[in-house]
């Protein structure tokens, strides 16, 4: 049980902590809505690692065998979803500066906190290199098949625990950003960088 759980933290830690698109993404929102859209957000994320561990854990090779003949259309598919989400952040972010330059601008409602959560379950689940991380881990230990099913349930509770504490961490440091660039200026530079960031994390996905 214990080496269940230590094996489940550190699987999660190790599929969570390397802050690519979705994390950048995630800070991003944060910092543009509220510390609790964007704990929403985070889960949506720690919940799609959790899926991918269940998956990853029961499903073994299987699961692995079955996606690798959609692998590039998947990638394809998540770097369009990248791109598409990098567009409408810049463009928003250039639009209400400049309407704040010239007028008044009555800010659009942020994404409600469901919304953000669905948002990011989608977008993670896009990725496959999770499952298939999880699926390496599973088989790498040579013993999938032995573990009893109380141990694979402590394996994904400690994977999607770790998740959630890394993403709900990132999401803190989006809601400073967002109290600290208070200025639109700041917030125009922070959606222009989040956006460049994924744009080229996109093209080296789709590459």
């Amino acid at each position: 049980m214990t080496a269940a759980l230590v094996a489940g933290l550190v699987a999660g830690y190790g599929i969570a902590v390397p802050v690519g698109a979705v994390g950048t993404y995630l800070v991003s929102l944060t910092a543009r809505t509220s510390l609790r859209t964007g704990v929403c957000a985070a889960l949506g994320v720690a919940a799609a690692d959790g899926i991918y561990a269940l998956l990853a854990t029961v499903g073994g090779s299987a699961v692995a065998a079955a996606l690798r003949p959609v692998l590039v259309p998947l990638r394809w598919a998540s770097a369009l979803v990248l791109l598409t989400l990098a567009a409408r952040g810049a463009t928003t972010a250039v639009r209400r500066f400049r309407a704040h330059r010239l007028t008044t601008r009555i800010a659009p409602p942020p994404p409600s906190p469901a919304r953000a959560f669905l948002s990011l379950l989608g977008l993670t689940l896009l990725n496959p290199t999770t499952v298939i991380y999880f699926a390496a881990l599973v088989l790498g230990t040579g013993t999938a098949d032995a573990v009893r099913p109380v141990e694979q349930g402590v394996f994904v509770l400690a994977a999607f625990a770790a998740s959630a504490s890394w993403q709900v961490l990132l999401a803190g440091g989006g809601a400073l950003l967002g109290r600290a660039l208070t200025g639109h200026r700041g917030r125009l530079v922070t959606a222009l960088v989040s956006s460049g960031v994924m744009t080229v994390l996109a093209v080296r996905m789709a590459g």
